[in-house]
């Protein structure tokens, strides 16, 4: 896998002129491609670690694939947002990058800038008055730094995109996934529970905190179950 320059300075939590400072001067491994600076992860993994600069979040956050995410504990991170104006909603965005485990000032720094940048948030309205914000290029900070926050409007949010039934958005489910095959299964899962059930349900309603929670852990605990094979 390689990354290249913006990556790795997220990774490591330096600027982009440090890495090209290292590359320089420091031996960094590295591969020119048309220009560009791109990296082998394993190679730089390395090398970092033998400098006391080995990452614990980001793209060169240790990979556990057999270890899923969980819902609830994304939930619990991000936290429920009530009585949100629809003026605010930026500002929340911002504030909830500032709760993601396991991440530098810097690396927060660098995604509130892509979440302000245009386009930098997708909405994705999915109807029934839900949307589905999350950041418009893929990230991966590791396994422990994604976030899931529930935001209840007090007003309709105006959306470039039209939900597809024309109700109007006031509940938004803001996440950052932990990586990128996870923002899909985080994105796939969160349209399903929002399209009928109980946690959508509750949601409308502006439930409890801890009976959103709970629904959540509801939520994980029927995606683990094995599914039936197909007659």
């Amino acid at each position: 896998m390689y990354l290249n320059l913006i990556q790795l300075a997220e990774s490591l939590g330096v600027s982009e002129k440090v890495v090209e400072d290292w590359v320089h001067h420091e031996g960094l491994p590295h591969t020119l491609d048309r220009g560009r600076l791109l990296f082998d992860r394993t190679q730089v993994a390395t090398w970092a670690a033998s400098r006391g600069l080995a990452a614990q979040a980001g793209f060169l956050a240790p990979q556990n694939p057999a270890t899923p995410w969980r819902l609830e504990q994304l939930l619990r991170t991000g936290g429920v947002w009530r009585d949100v104006a629809a003026s605010e909603v930026p500002g929340i965005f911002e504030k909830i990058v500032a709760l993601l485990p396991g991440t530098t000032a810097a690396i927060q720094q660098l995604l509130i800038q892509r979440l302000r940048a245009p386009k930098g948030v997708t909405f994705a309205p999915v109807g029934g008055g839900f949307a589905l914000p999350h950041p418009g290029t893929r990230i991966a900070f590791g396994r422990d730094s994604g976030v899931v926050a529930i935001l209840l409007l007090r007003e309709p949010l105006a959306l470039a995109e039209p939900a597809p039934d024309e109700v109007p958005v006031t509940r938004l489910i803001f996440f950052i996934a932990p990586s990128s095959r996870a923002h899909l299964d985080l994105l796939g899962r969160l349209s399903r529970i929002l399209a009928r059930g109980p946690f959508r349900e509750l949601l409308a309603q502006g439930a409890s905190d801890a009976e959103i929670f709970q629904a959540a852990a509801n939520a994980d605990a029927a995606a683990s179950l094995p599914k039936e094979p197909r007659s």
